[in-house]
């Protein structure tokens, strides 16, 4: 009896000690999504997907270059690059001895900023160079790196745009305690050290960019679309002068602001247990401090065009032309209809442009897609000249695609075709745990309602053609701009100079504690799952008696069929055809 009332109260303390986690979904949703907020307004989308022992895990940032100080372009992206350095706890053998040399590399680049005077400034980098050997005695490069080597992570990455920073990573199914464990620790506690060297590499990546003249086309159809707004006005890499004078002390006042919890949202697809995750996950980002002014900052209306602009650019790559018009924000239900324009025009086979220009070899290429951002969204033309051809006729057979679609010139087959194809495509995106989780990255960075995704493809099939007659000439007038791109050389292109820095020791045989714990950590195995044939497979026989084997899919409105057909001996298979087709109503058996 003792033992009975003892194992009971046992139950009740572990009970009253769970917690609860309150979570939405939407009817309908084929991803099954949970979606969390936590008490400090942290974000998180989960999706389960057991096709394999993984998950892809993005930690988005709802801040990119658009809130960057104008004073330092390129802030955020140079951000993204020091995430990598390390924390409190790992990157460095004694934070302690550490921090004063890194507290006085601050204090010089400030200093180092406000000299304008050459002589002087190759001295203040003297000075920085000097100090920085010292702290590098401490620095452990590389040992993020290490971490996620430790745990089997793949696809170790992160990236910078206009309205989000975020930091991806694919894991095994068993490691997300010590990968919460990582990156609670580098969100929360993360210290900027190699900071010349990082410089070195942004210094880099901004030299290769001079050359690539897809980027120059961005920067300046960009700069005509979205006048007086950071789309327009910033650039992600930032600018030649703001690099030459870099500030970490800004850099620090930008990670206070908006790597918050309340502006953060976790994004997982894979194989798990979401009861289990959500409870790690607040477990190491719970106390996670939130932000008093995470609010995105609000900008004038830009003036409307009512008649076309355009502007030049030259490069070595092979001339080429573009055409944009702009749209409103991103979570706007415009993006429907744009979306399928996009593939009415260009679909890479049976498009107007697809059919009208590029199979009749009438231009060397071309194509047309949308740009979603946050704030606004930009619908692109764009083609490559054949030889001889001028860039003004590219632009104006472009331009009469569009008059097409303006004028009903396309028929409902292929209205019907491009919808059906656009469903092939989701379905078969959301096959992917990498497509899943991003996904949740665009619904929270642009501020899509989840709901708002779901319904889309309903949406999409529902859309009639005078509809789209109805709002290419509504939207589709003499409001666009031009980008013209010229074979010459860019006298604009000045490479960044790189400082004088020597190179710092690798420090190959240092380990943090952090990073020995992590090894050391006990995680269960994953166990294999084997297929079995008599349970998982069904074969069965036609009317004509041949054998049909198949696996029902039970995720999605998608199908594939093959044929097999034998050849020679028994063991000579060859498949011959193979569909990928979708079904508009239910799963196809």
């Amino acid at each position: 009896m003792r033992k009975t009332l003892s194992l009971l109260l046992l139950l009740l303390c572990i009970t009253a000690g769970a917690k609860d986690y309150n979570y939405r979904t939407v009817d309908g949703d084929l991803l099954k999504t949970r979606i969390y907020t936590l008490d400090n307004g942290l974000q998180i989308y989960l999706s389960v997907n057991k096709e394999k022992p993984r998950i892809h895990t993005y930690i988005a940032v709802r801040t990119g270059s658009k809130n960057d100080p104008a004073e330092t372009t390129g802030l955020a992206h140079y951000l993204e690059h020091l995430m990598f350095k390390g924390t409190k706890q790992y990157g460095t053998s004694n934070p302690e001895k550490e921090a004063p040399y890194l507290d006085r590399i601050e204090q010089l680049y400030e200093e180092y900023r406000n000299i304008t005077d050459p002589q002087l400034r190759r001295q203040k980098n003297h000075e920085i160079d000097s100090v920085s050997q010292i702290a590098a005695k401490y620095f452990i490069p590389n040992e993020y790196d290490k971490l996620m080597a430790t745990i089997g992570a793949q696809a170790t990455n992160a990236y910078t745009s206009l309205d989000v920073t975020c930091y991806t990573e694919d894991i095994p199914s068993n490691e997300v305690e010590n990968w919460a464990k990582i990156q609670s620790d580098r969100f929360l506690n993360m210290v900027i050290r190699g900071f010349h060297t990082e410089l070195e590499a942004v210094y880099e990546e901004y030299n290769i960019g001079l050359a690539q003249d897809s980027r120059k086309m961005f920067n300046a159809l960009s700069a005509k679309l979205f006048p007086g707004h950071p789309y327009g006005t910033q650039t992600t890499i930032g600018t030649q002068a703001h690099l030459k004078n870099p500030s970490i002390t800004n850099i620090k006042r930008y990670f206070d602001k908006w790597y918050r919890p309340n502006n953060v949202a976790i994004c997982m697809a894979g194989d798990f247990n979401p009861d289990e995750v959500v409870a790690i996950i607040d477990k190491y980002f719970g106390k996670w401090e939130p932000g008093k002014d995470v609010e995105q900052p609000k900008f004038k209306a830009m003036p409307e065009f009512t008649q076309p602009s355009d502007t030049t650019v030259l490069g070595k790559e092979a001339a080429n032309v573009c055409l944009g018009w702009r749209f409103g924000r991103g979570a706007t239900l415009q993006s429907d209809t744009l979306g399928v324009i996009s593939n009415l025009l260009h679909n890479g086979t049976a498009g107007l442009i697809d059919l009208n220009l590029n199979q009749s070899m009438k231009v060397l290429g071309a194509w047309a897609g949308e740009e979603t951002m946050m704030d606004g969204s930009a619908f692109i033309m764009g083609g490559t000249p054949n030889e001889g051809q001028k860039l003004t006729e590219v632009r104006d057979l472009l331009l009469g695609e569009v008059e097409k679609l303006k004028r009903g010139e396309f028929s409902e087959e292929l209205l019907k075709a491009v919808i059906n194809n656009m469903k092939l495509d989701f379905y078969t995106q959301i096959e992917s745990n990498k497509n899943r989780a991003y996904m949740y990255v665009d619904a929270f960075i642009i501020g899509k309602p989840w709901e708002q995704v779901v319904g889309r493809m309903d949406r999409v099939s529902k859309i009639t053609k005078q509809e789209i007659v109805d709002f290419c000439n509504r939207y589709f007038k003499q409001n666009y701009t031009v980008i013209y791109k010229e074979e010459g050389e860019d006298p604009n292109i000045t490479p960044v100079d790189k400082p004088a820095i020597t190179e710092i020791p690798t420090n190959r045989d240092m380990s943090s504690k952090f990073v020995n714990d992590i090894k050391s950590s006990k995680v269960t195995p994953i166990q294999p799952r084997f297929v079995d044939f008599n349970r998982d497979i069904t074969t069965v026989k036609t009317k004509k008696n041949l054998p049909l084997v198949y696996v029902q899919n039970t995720e999605n409105g998608r199908f594939q069929m093959s044929y097999t057909f034998n050849i020679g001996d028994e063991t000579d298979h060859v498949t011959l055809m193979q569909h990928s087709i979708c079904n508009s109503s239910e799963p196809t058996r």
